[in-house]
């Protein structure tokens, strides 16, 4: 029998809330609190428990657990997922694959390790004046995430899906490399995106979240942070509302936490929007702007022997080869990965409907799919999105697709199918309303070349949104400084990928982690008088 750590630590004495069975208001005091479990504020929560501070993590989401896991699409997209996986931007053209539970999307993503490349980090010295951000300076704050959270490469033999990936690289002379992945004892099932049954995966939710409520760090979830009260320059309350048990309607009950600090890491598009809710001080029209995702695309194959997308880890094998030396101001850069196939995952991203949708899922067993992750923000014709609210106060984000980015989708759909094709394709299919299966690589090719590319009939979808509280060496060029602090806000930082001024190049989960600790430790240091020690 598997051990569940979670049931295991409200077991032995955890102070966790359920907001959802309030039945009066609920008023806490802390030393700091902290909006959002994810990447980031897990990393922070740990540290400053560490550091002897009282702690108090609010989530939106539900607390679930590997005993909750059951490897079903179904039950984990609304459990586990914003929208129920189905976020769209403001015009449906782009998916947008967030988690939304304790662990946010640490729980639900597929692994994939990277460090932040080094051309991103010379592009935010130069661009947006982080001098420190040097891959030198910023190793002891990776290598301390990466033992951690037991960061490796993935020494197992990659599944077919992703030996595909390499075997077609390799005919093409194109370079391919091993993806690092933060797993321990890792069963090898595939089934990542629903959360791991064996606790393998080394997420917040089983790492620094645990931690800091062993420390006495309480958690409250299924509350979603509505804005915070400010006054003066400071934030003074974090104002919530407790969620029925679905996550859906708010039952009228409130949780206000009053702190001496307030660490916003609710992501990309939680992060800003949050700050917008409160009225935060914008004086160079920062907040929200300067958005990004890395725009992604994808060419499924059909193979002559059964690939089995779905079994095994899911993202072992990797190219930079369309990413190393594309130049800011150039034709877009991209990221090659394969990407795990389930039922459901496909069938919602796939073209067609009726019997044409049916005839393509009936060549499940026989599918590959290659991904490609367009590196946005560093062409004056990629600028990104803007997080705004919808009159209820939800968030939503605008994002122009450019023509500067459609170039690059074409670019990237011919270097995907090409890549399969060396593969040993018998049919490729890029992932567009008007394409059909082709049966070579020239009639692929010019029928890419003839694809008209316009939002709603190529398919865009991403799992990573970074920026809309940039970080910058002054506040004409961000929101927060190189520590994450609000330029305007005394008392308020932000821990998570919005405060990146690009998208990265690389998925980011292990950016934050770094990142966040870095920030961390300082904000430690400020508010206890001492460094944090221990774990992290």
């Amino acid at each position: 029998m598997i051990r569940d750590p979670i049931r295991a630590g409200i077991a032995a004495g955890w102070k966790a809330t359920d907001a959802s069975t309030l039945e009066r208001d609920l008023a806490l005091e802390a030393d700091v609190a902290i909006v959002g479990t994810g990447a980031g504020g897990g990393v922070t929560a740990e540290i400053l428990a560490q550091a002897g501070l009282d702690v108090v993590l609010v989530e939106e989401g539900p607390l679930k657990s590997s005993s909750d896991f059951r490897m079903v699409e179904a039950e984990a997209y609304p459990q586990l997922y914003q929208e129920s996986a189905a976020r769209k931007t403001l015009d449906k053209a782009i998916t947008i694959l967030q988690g939304r539970s304790v662990g946010g999307s640490t729980t639900v993503n597929w692994t994939s390790s990277f460090r932040t490349p080094p051309a991103t980090l010379a592009h935010w010295r130069e661009r947006w004046g982080l001098r420190e951000f040097t891959p030198e300076a910023l190793a002891p704050w990776f290598e301390r995430m990466e033992r951690r959270l037991a960061v490796a490469t993935w020494t197992v033999a990659p599944n077919e899906n992703n030996a595909l990936l390499r075997r077609g690289a390799d005919r093409l002379g194109i370079a391919t490399a091993a993806i690092r992945r933060n797993v321990k004892d890792c069963w090898n099932l595939g089934y990542c995106g629903m959360g791991c049954p064996t606790n393998a995966k080394q997420s917040m939710l089983v790492t620094c979240i645990p931690a800091a409520l062993a420390r006495g760090a309480r958690l409250v979830y299924r509350a979603r942070a509505g804005r915070l009260a400010l006054r003066g320059g400071r934030a003074d309350a974090l104002v919530c509302q407790a969620l029925d048990a679905r996550g859906v309607q708010t039952t009228g009950r409130r949780v206000m936490v009053r702190a001496r600090h307030y660490v916003v890491a609710a992501g990309g598009i939680g992060s800003p929007a949050l700050l917008l809710r409160s009225g935060a001080p914008d004086p160079h029209r920062a907040l929200g702007a300067r958005t990004f995702l890395h725009p992604t695309v994808a060419v499924a194959a059909l193979m002559p022997e059964p690939v089995g997308a779905y079994a095994g880890a899911p993202q072992t094998v990797y190219s930079d080869h369309f990413l190393e030396g594309a130049a800011a101001d150039g034709p877009i850069g991209f990221k090659l990965e394969a990407a795990p196939l389930h039922p459901l995952l496909l069938g919602m991203t796939l073209q067609g409907f009726g019997p044409q949708h049916a005839a393509l899922m009936e060549a499940f067993p026989h599918a590959h799919a290659l991904i490609a992750l367009l590196r946005d923000g560093f062409h004056p014709d990629s600028p990104g999105g803007n997080v705004g609210l919808r009159d209820d106060g939800s968030p939503v984000l605008a994002y122009p697709l450019t023509p500067y980015l459609w170039a690059g989708v074409r670019r990237a759909y011919r270097a995907m199918a090409e890549i399969q094709f060396a593969a040993g394709a018998r049919a490729v299919l890029p992932l567009h309303e008007r394409a059909a299966p082709y049966p070579s690589w020239p009639a692929a090719q010019a029928a890419i070349d003839a694809l008209p590319l316009a939002p709603l009939l190529a398919r865009v979808m991403s799992a990573h949104v970074m920026g809309g509280c940039a970080m910058a060496d002054r506040p004409e060029r961000g929101v927060v400084d190189p520590l994450g602090r609000h330029f305007q806000l005394d008392n308020v930082s932000v821990h998570d990928g919005s405060v990146f001024p690009t998208s990265l190049g690389a998925n980011p989960q292990l950016s934050i982690y770094a990142l966040a600790a870095r920030s961390a430790v300082a904000l430690a240091a400020a508010l206890a008088g001492k460094p944090a020690v221990g774990g992290t």
